[in-house]
């Protein structure tokens, strides 16, 4: 398989695991956190994250884990795509901490031609992620536009 999918690859169904998974570490949430200037303490403070929450540690910001999920999935959803038409439906069902490692899969819910553009097709995916016991921890679904294959002669 190519990087990525056209549209005649994807079937209505089909359930796409991504390999590998990646474990979450402190220094690659803290790295995120700070990039992206997300200064609340429950994320970056473990002194506060100790007496803050019932979890007593930091908890993994949810913006870095729908990131790693989606760059978990670019080989096997995004990786043809022309433009992502938008995300929805994120759901943030679990907490994840430090060492954690997270698991994604994507399953293909629509697709559809897209209107006056024969050569592109519009995929409906949505993307789960698992920690390693196996706890579904987030959920998302997106659009994307993907090419069509020219046909063969």
């Amino acid at each position: 398989m190519a990087f990525g999918r056209s549209f005649e690859e994807f079937e209505v169904g089909a359930v796409y695991r991504h390999w590998p998974g990646k474990t979450v570490t402190e220094y690659d949430h803290h790295l995120f956190c700070l990039l992206t200037m997300a200064r609340h303490p429950l994320h970056i403070d473990a002194e506060y994250a100790k007496t803050a929450t019932r979890h007593a540690q930091p908890l993994v910001i949810g913006s870095y884990v729908f990131s790693l999920l989606l760059g978990l999935s670019e080989a096997d959803v995004a990786g043809m795509a022309i433009t992502h038409k938008g995300f929805e439906k994120i759901d943030h069902l679990a907490p994840v901490m430090h060492g954690d490692t997270l698991y994604g899969e994507s399953e293909v819910i629509a697709k559809s031609p897209v209107p006056d553009r024969p050569e592109r097709g519009l995929v409906e995916v949505e993307t789960r992620g698992r920690n390693q016991h196996g706890t579904l921890i987030m959920s998302f679904r997106r659009k994307l536009v993907v090419p069509v294959s020219p046909p063969r002669p």
